[in-house]
């Protein structure tokens, strides 16, 4: 008698013990397959201002040639020689704590 009461209480322990185990064996890929990429599509969409610009041939109006050209020039010249970004001036005086 003693066993089969012994049995009964941890069988059901073990019983219970293999289902939860099983249950975390069960695959969530699918799912997540399913939805892949979809953070993605829907940031690239919000941040799209106008879909079919690729489908647009007219030209940009707004700036002349020689103003385009021009502005190319100065952005192609930026990266040979940088422009200088700040200057240090030195206000009052000497450095040595006179």
């Amino acid at each position: 008698m003693k066993n089969a009461l012994f049995s009964t209480r941890f069988g059901g322990a073990l019983t219970a013990a293999s289902c939860a185990l099983l249950t975390a064996c069960a695959s969530t890929t699918p799912v997540l397959d399913a939805n892949f990429g979809n953070a993605v599509r829907q940031a690239r969409s919000a941040q799209t201002l106008n879909p079919n610009a690729s489908a647009n041939r007219d030209p940009v109006l707004g700036i002349d040639g020689q103003a385009g050209a021009a502005a190319q020039e100065r952005y192609q010249e930026s990266f040979k020689s940088p422009p200088k970004t700040f200057e240090i001036v030195n206000i009052g005086g000497g450095l040595s704590g006179n």
